[in-house]
């Protein structure tokens, strides 16, 4: 007997995506946005988006488990990483003294990652309300080459960083939900 999912996707045009071309809310036909900061932006979007999609119908339990020990890291834990990392970005721009750490200690936003549907919720609503208020405090300063905060982040710096930073977790978003169901794609 085996325990791991068989592999499977929405998928019926594509059999190796996610979803069907015609049902990706990411794809747009056309040309691409003019602009590096369009080009920027329309990415980030786009990868958190892909995250939600690699969330989207799990449970409290499904969303927490955990990938291979001794990793903490479970689909949940990135959504709070992502909210946390945020919060962070915000203090790399500002000249403040830093936001507290949204999930207090080192690590805490994987380790209290538990199958809990209260703290799914709540770590969703962090995510939201750490992106706009990143989104906000960046829009502020739309020439990329503005220099901010205590270390002088490029604006592009980290516009660039945020994308990278989501790609890489969407990725492991990608092993994640597959250990979970089995559910493959792009």
């Amino acid at each position: 007997m085996n325990d791991q999912p068989a592999r499977w996707t929405r998928a019926t045009v594509y059999p190796d995506m996610w979803a069907d071309p015609a049902d990706d809310p990411r794809n747009s036909e056309g040309t691409g946005p003019d602009g590096e900061l369009a080009t920027l932006q329309g990415f980030l979007t786009d990868y958190r988006l892909t995250l939600r999609m690699k969330c989207e119908g799990l449970d409290a339990e499904q969303l927490a488990r955990r990938s291979v020990p001794p990793s903490t890291m479970s689909l949940l834990g990135l959504v709070r990483h992502l909210a946390m990392v945020e919060r962070d970005w915000r203090n790399w721009i500002s000249e403040d003294e830093p936001l507290p750490r949204l999930y207090g200690r080192r690590d805490a936003d994987f380790d209290g990652a538990v199958a809990d549907q209260a703290l799914v919720d709540a770590a969703y609503a962090d995510l939201e309300r750490e992106q706009a208020a990143t989104d906000a405090a960046l829009a502020e300063h739309p020439d990329l080459g503005t220099r901010l905060g205590k270390d002088r982040t490029s604006v592009r710096e980290l516009m660039v960083h945020r994308v990278e930073e989501y790609a890489r977790h969407c990725g492991h978003a990608d092993l994640l939900r597959e250990c979970v169901d089995g559910r493959v794609g792009q």
